[in-house]
């Protein structure tokens, strides 16, 4: 198959929403967390989390088109206070459930079976089933002109994941929590690690990191 970009466009709402999604690969299965002004918790599974640095410890996330309701991206946008929990074998599909759309008041944790978890001075609630939870501030979002999605940059201030999992040199072993991600709109997976590599360098072959 050989699909110009004239020929993405006319293919079929549906068929290209999917096809274009899972262009990209695998991508990380993540829920967020939030609670509005009026206290009403909310929960979104989401797969455009990013890296976006160390040093301050940033993450981006994706939202689509503020045309609609989205009641996480308002909370978060309100509030300034949200979290992102890695999504793992036990709860996937609870977590694909998040996405559908419930009413203003309905939680998606009351309707999904999953447990709202706080820590003190943080203000939106984390998933306790979740073996990887991550509390961030607010720090910038921004309308993407090309296409209206919203982009919500975040500093990490809060981390819960099980020490064992934490490697000496800081790497965490997301295979081991169980993290599972996802392709398209609606694959889940697990991953098997083929092996972790040496920092490359240009005189030096690649060799497995001991």
């Amino acid at each position: 198959m050989i699909l110009k970009n004239a020929d993405i466009a006319n293919l079929h709402e549906r068929y290209r929403a999917h096809f274009v999604n899972s262009l990209s690969g695998y991508k990380s299965a993540n829920l967020i967390g939030t609670r509005s002004l009026k206290d009403d918790e909310n929960l979104s599974i989401v797969s455009s989390v990013f890296h976006l640095g160390a040093n301050p410890p940033l993450m981006g996330v994706i939202f689509r088109p503020h045309s609609v309701r989205r009641d996480t991206l308002e909370n978060i946008i309100e509030t300034e206070t949200y979290t992102i929990n890695h999504v793992n074998s036990l709860i996937w599909q609870e977590a694909h459930q998040t996405s559908a759309r419930y009413e203003e008041l309905q939680s998606e944790f009351t309707e999904t079976g999953l447990t709202p978890h706080y820590h003190e001075e943080f203000e939106a609630p984390f998933v306790a089933q979740s073996q990887v939870k991550i509390g961030l501030k607010l720090r910038e979002y921004q309308t993407i002109e090309l296409n209206k999605t919203v982009l919500v940059i975040g500093e990490i201030v809060h981390v819960e994941v099980p020490n064992g999992a934490v490697n000496e040199d800081g790497y965490i072993n997301i295979e081991q929590l169980d993290t599972v991600a996802v392709s398209g709109l609606d694959c889940y997976h697990t991953t098997e690690k083929l092996d972790r590599l040496e920092y490359a360098k240009p005189d030096k072959p690649v060799s497995i990191k001991q």
